[in-house]
C-alpha cells in the first residue's frame, strides 16, 4: 500500500489524486447573472447534497490566482443562481460552457440552450435540462490555505424545483429517464451503469 501525506505532493498532484479517486461526481450546470446583467453558464463537479431539511446543496468553486471565478462572484453578489442536473442529452452543449471566456462574455452564445425566466429568482434557467433548482445563497465559506483564499464553498438553499413530467412519478425521480452524466478525471464522463438493490440492515 502506498501512503502519502498531502503536503508531500504538489498542488497539481493533490488535485489529480482527488479527482481520480472521488468518482463519479455529479455535475451541476449553474446559471448566474453578473452585476452588469451578463448571463454566466458553467459546469461544476464539486457539487452535492448537504441536507434535505432545509433543502441545501453545496458548490465548491476553485479560485484562479486568488481571483473568484465568475460564477462564485455572481452568486456572492446577487445571492441567487439556478442549478441544473447535467444529463447525457445535453452533454455537448454543457461541455461548451466550460470555455474560458471573459467576464463580459456569455457562454450561452456557444450553446443551443434556450433560457426562460425563473419563478423565485431573477436568474434565468435552461429550458433543455430536465431538472432545475432555483436557489438562494445560504452561506459563503472562503477556503484558505496559508492565508490565501483558494476556493469558495457556497451553500445554496433551494427555493423551487422544476422537473420534466416524464421523470417524476409518485414523488420519485426515474434515474434511467434522467440519464445523468457524472465527472471522472481529465476529460472523461460517465453515465449510469449497472444498478444493484441491497436491503439495508434493520
Amino acid at each position: 500500500m502506498v501512503s502519502i501525506r498531502p503536503e508531500e505532493l504538489s498542488e497539481r498532484d493533490n488535485y489529480k489524486f482527488l479527482i481520480g479517486s472521488i468518482i463519479p461526481r455529479p455535475v451541476a450546470v449553474v446559471t448566474s447573472v453578473s452585476e452588469e446583467t451578463i448571463i454566466n453558464i458553467a459546469p461544476f463537479s464539486y457539487f452535492n447534497i448537504v441536507t434535505s431539511n432545509p433543502p441545501i446543496v453545496s458548490l465548491a468553486i476553485q479560485r484562479k490566482s486568488g481571483e473568484m471565478k465568475d460564477t462564485a462572484r455572481n452568486i456572492v453578489t446577487t445571492k441567487e443562481a439556478v442549478i441544473h442536473i447535467a444529463d447525457e442529452t445535453s452533454l455537448a452543449d454543457i461541455n461548451q460552457t466550460a470555455a474560458n471566456l471573459k467576464a463580459t462574455e456569455s457562454e450561452l452564445s456557444l450553446t443551443n440552450f434556450t433560457l426562460r425566466n425563473s419563478e423565485e429568482v431573477s436568474v434565468p434557467l435552461i429550458e433543455e435540462l430536465k431538472i432545475k433548482m432555483e436557489v438562494e445563497l445560504y452561506q459563503h465559506v472562503p477556503i484558505q490555505n496559508d492565508q490565501e483564499v483558494n476556493a469558495d464553498l457556497l451553500l445554496l438553499k433551494i427555493k423551487k424545483y422544476h422537473i420534466v413530467d416524464e421523470l417524476y412519478h409518485e414523488g420519485r425521480i426515474d434515474p434511467d429517464l434522467l440519464n445523468p452524466v457524472s465527472r471522472l478525471a481529465g476529460n472523461d464522463y460517465a453515465t449510469l451503469g449497472e444498478k444493484r438493490t441491497i436491503k439495508r440492515p434493520d
